[in-house]
């Protein structure tokens, strides 16, 4: 990680973490007011086909606001439609963001299979003057701030129960908007903030 950190302030970089996650109908476990010795209990269906995956990515570089970018994918249980995202929605979405932070990039992400793909690689290769690539160690959660984006998103959703996809979609968007223009960057993230020198 201090790789990634020494490149950024190099080359005047944003550094980037990227990650993905998704939420079908069932909705998260979260917390709620109830009356003493009585759990309140959401009785919902946990069946039929729906999932949003979501892809984000939190940018920090010194003397900027912290930005958060990140993209949807519906998936209504059709057989045509991919289940995840593609190597092409993460090439579109680090262009889209090169485009919204108008610098280089330093990107870490994890060693997801559809990140390590010979299309991403030769993206990278081809884009390697504003564009730089490093990989988190296998299993390292705890280093990703984008991680906590999605706690975040979740416990906002949590008593939610959603009747169909797009009132799941709906409710997603709408937490991930109140993160995004949220004034004051939460902790988990702002540890991340590149170091001073």
């Amino acid at each position: 990680m201090a790789a990634g950190r020494s490149t950024a302030a190099a080359l005047g970089a944003w550094i980037v973490f990227g990650d993905e996650a998704g939420q079908s109908l069932r909705p998260p476990r979260a917390r709620s007011w109830g009356r003493i010795g009585r759990t309140p209990v959401v009785r919902v269906r946990g069946r039929g086909s729906g999932r949003v995956s979501m892809a984000g990515m939190t940018c920090f570089r010194r003397g900027d606001r912290s930005r958060l970018i990140y993209s949807f994918r519906f998936h209504r249980g059709r057989k045509s439609e991919p289940r995840g995202f593609t190597w092409q929605d993460y090439r579109d979405l680090i262009v889209r963001a090169h485009n919204q932070l108008k610098g280089p990039i330093v990107l870490v992400w994890d060693n997801l299979r559809t990140h390590l793909m010979p299309q991403i690689k030769d993206f990278i290769a081809a884009n390697e003057d504003w564009l730089t690539v490093f990989h988190f160690p296998s299993y390292a959660p705890d280093l990703n701030p984008q991680e906590g984006i999605w706690s975040l998103v979740k416990r906002m959703i949590g008593n939610l129960a959603a009747a169909n996809l797009d009132q799941l979609a709906a409710a997603v968007k709408r937490s991930l908007k109140k993160t995004q223009y949220r004034r004051r960057t939460s902790s988990t993230t702002a540890s991340w903030a590149p170091a001073r020198p």
